[in-house]
């Protein structure tokens, strides 16, 4: 039973667990999260599977600690270190409103640091590293006396210009590595211009230090020695944990990573030119866009209010999911971003909740099952969920039932125009692509969404509900890291270029090679942002002409045309590349389905139920069970089909097909 590779992803309600073995044979379970102690989670997921610590080679897990601790703003005090005059900074910020037009509100989040906590060190660079004022040995001392005094054991340094020079920094944080035991540093972490964004980033990462150390040590002291760990970071691979302990930041969209990552796996497989995921969960639905395999990263996010400038999966995510709350809001039906969580969660859960909400909707529509239970641990009551609807629905005049259908179809509306944000608002088709859908109630809202955007193609893959987990078993162990060039086109320094682009790989490859990583088989790509000088914000240009500024040029006027719709040819200034360094994805692709081509889905009926669909119609729908489902048999809707974990809807019109590989192709009807 040796040698397991084990994906965990720990999320708010459930963790999810795939595991692999070394021929390829895979179990999947949930066990219930605890998020007071989340290696609880891990060993139950072991457990859960049917394994043991010693037979698990290695965990690749991923987490929400981080993404929680900043949406919920628990922050660990912390002293930020910047240059003289510029510690004001982080409250500064960009000087926008959050909300224009609402003067009763907050005009933007309280600062990350209070000024009693912000401490200034006499020195200065100039922009182009040069030293202006040098940083003395006595005024560390002095600032680390401060800091000392306000009885603080975190800090963050970021000083003036350090992303070019990081020489200040440097000598300031070996010492005050030797007094305190959380230090971050802007330089090591985000080497950009934009001082707000940096200052931000290097304060939040200062602030997770503490928690996710100790995660991390009492995950060491519960496994075996052999059994390695990594975790999933946000720009789509996995990371050693020695990196993480100092750059807890990278775990920021660590769940929504991983479910892209598996997403990028099937696009590839199944030869999808273009994909969108559609990860709806309890709380959100998470949305990415893949294009030919690949999913688009972001630098910049905005994340509970506050700004992080390091590489990310270009995530949006809205407040849809299976527990937003519908409500009356000027006599009209709003659905979400409020959320009725785990805890107490919607009312069917019969936790304590009263509030209605997505999923209560679905068990009176028939969606779910009211005999299941959810995780092993959750039963459904449809005499709560109804409790809960009647009062929206005599608010409105409707029956049950017809709010029932007014939630989904709101629901549904709010999650596609999402979708064409994302696609149609960047210049991109949507009925170009397909969408993949997981979570615990994607595949159950999935033909619904597709329909309004145009989507033709639905993939509901293996293990939809525990796909985040699948991801991170997938996951290549990768870094990435963007730095600050500002190269004018008229002005280019080849030989700067590349010492630059020379000692960032080196760096991260040195990190992968250190984590076990062989360096024979590394691979590095680069991404160039790229502006027309006076421009306030860079293009993308993937797998840029870096040796070439004319090629890089041309380069940059297609990116540009194809993203905005024009090309000026006007001097333009390559003003950051990011480098990622990744070994290759795990070699362990997963046995094809088991099931044989039948004549009729006899053997796989479960039984049968009324369904209400968001047009009106209700049928009595035939329930299949996923397990037993023939290989390329087409199943015509309606239909539920249901697995252990999750429930898929077909529509009538609409049908769906059992491939190879065992994931569930749905063809949606699209007037």
């Amino acid at each position: 039973m040796a040698g397991w590779r084990l994906g965990i992803d720990i999320g708010g309600t459930f963790t999810d667990v795939i595991a692999v073995a070394p021929d390829g044979t895979r179990r999947s379970a949930k066990a219930p999260s605890n998020p007071q102690e989340p290696v609880r989670a891990i060993v139950d997921g072991i457990a859960a599977v049917g394994l043991a610590w010693d037979d698990v080679a290695e965990i690749v897990h991923g987490t929400t600690i981080v993404t929680n601790d900043i949406v919920e703003q628990r922050f660990r005090p912390c002293a930020l270190i910047a240059t003289r005059g510029f510690s004001d900074t982080i409250e500064i910020g960009r000087g926008a409103r959050r909300h224009l037009y609402r003067l009763d509100l907050p005009p933007r989040p309280a600062p990350l640091v209070p000024p009693e906590h912000r401490f200034e060190v006499n020195e200065r660079l100039r922009h182009d590293g040069c030293v202006v004022t040098p940083l003395t040995d006595g005024e560390i001392d002095r600032v680390i006396a401060e800091i000392q005094a306000a009885g603080l054991d975190t800090v963050a340094v970021c000083l003036l210009h350090s992303f070019t020079n990081p020489e200040h920094e440097a000598r300031l944080g070996a010492r005050l590595r030797a007094v305190f035991p959380n230090v971050s540093l802007s330089h090591e972490l985000s080497p950009e211009f934009r001082e707000f964004e940096r200052m931000s980033t290097t304060v939040l990462n200062a602030m997770m230090m503490a928690k996710i150390k100790a995660h991390l040590a009492r995950i060491d002291a519960t496994k075996p020695a052999a059994t390695r760990l990594h975790l999933m970071h946000s720009a789509s691979g996995m990371a050693a944990p020695s990196v993480i302990s100092e750059r807890p930041l990278m775990l920021a969209m660590s769940g929504p990573a991983a479910g892209v990552t598996a997403s990028c796996r099937t696009a590839r497989e199944l030869g999808m030119e273009y994909a969108v995921t559609f990860d709806m969960g309890g709380t959100t639905t998470d949305i990415c866009l893949i294009i030919n395999g690949k999913a688009e990263i972001s630098s910049n996010r905005d994340l509970g209010g506050q700004r992080i400038r390091l590489p990310m999966v270009a995530v949006d995510s809205i407040g849809a999911g299976g527990g937003s709350i519908a409500r009356l809001v000027s006599g009209s039906l709003v659905v979400g971003p409020q959320s009725a969580g785990a805890s107490p969660g919607p009312a069917c859960y019969d936790k304590g909740g009263t509030a209605p909400t997505v999923s209560d909707a679905a068990i009176l529509l028939g969606y779910l099952n009211p005999a299941r239970t959810l995780g092993k641990s959750v039963r459904l009551s449809p005499q709560l969920a109804e409790a809960a609807l009647k009062p929206l629905a005599d608010g409105m005049g409707f029956t049950v039932m017809e709010a029932a259908v007014g939630v989904a179809r709101i629901v549904s509306a709010n999650m596609a125009r999402a979708i064409r944000r994302a696609t149609v608002e960047r210049g991109l088709d949507v009925r170009a692509f397909d969408m993949i859908a997981f979570g615990g109630a994607g595949p159950m809202h999935a033909a619904e969404v597709a329909r309004l955007c145009g989507v033709r193609r639905v993939v509901i893959p293996h293990f939809s509900s525990g796909f985040s987990a699948l991801g991170c078993v997938d996951a290549p162990m990768s870094y990435s890291r963007q730095m600050t060039v500002n190269m004018k086109s008229l002005a280019w320094d080849q030989a700067r270029l590349d010492a630059m682009l020379a000692r960032q790989t080196a760096d991260l490859t040195a990190a992968l090679v250190e984590a076990g990583a062989d360096p024979q088989t590394l691979r590095v790509a680069h991404v160039a942002g790229v502006r027309y000088s006076g421009q306030s914000y860079e293009t993308p240009v993937s797998a840029p002409a870096l040796d070439d500024p004319q090629e890089l040029g041309r380069q940059f006027d297609a990116a540009h045309r194809a993203l905005y719709g024009y090309a000026t040819g006007e001097p333009w200034e390559l003003v950051s590349v990011r480098t990622e360094v990744a070994a290759p994805e795990p070699d362990q692709a997963a046995p094809e389905h088991g099931g044989d081509f039948a004549a009729d889905l006899s053997g796989a009926r479960a039984g049968a139920r009324l369904l209400t669909f968001e047009n009106g119609e209700s049928a009595m729908t035939p329930v299949l069970d996923r397990a037993r489902l023939p290989v390329g048999v087409v199943m015509q809707g309606p239909l539920v089909i249901e697995d252990e974990w999750s429930t898929i809807v077909v529509p009538p019109r609409d049908h769906a097909v059992l491939d190879r590989r065992g994931d569930i192709i749905l063809n949606v009807s699209v007037s």
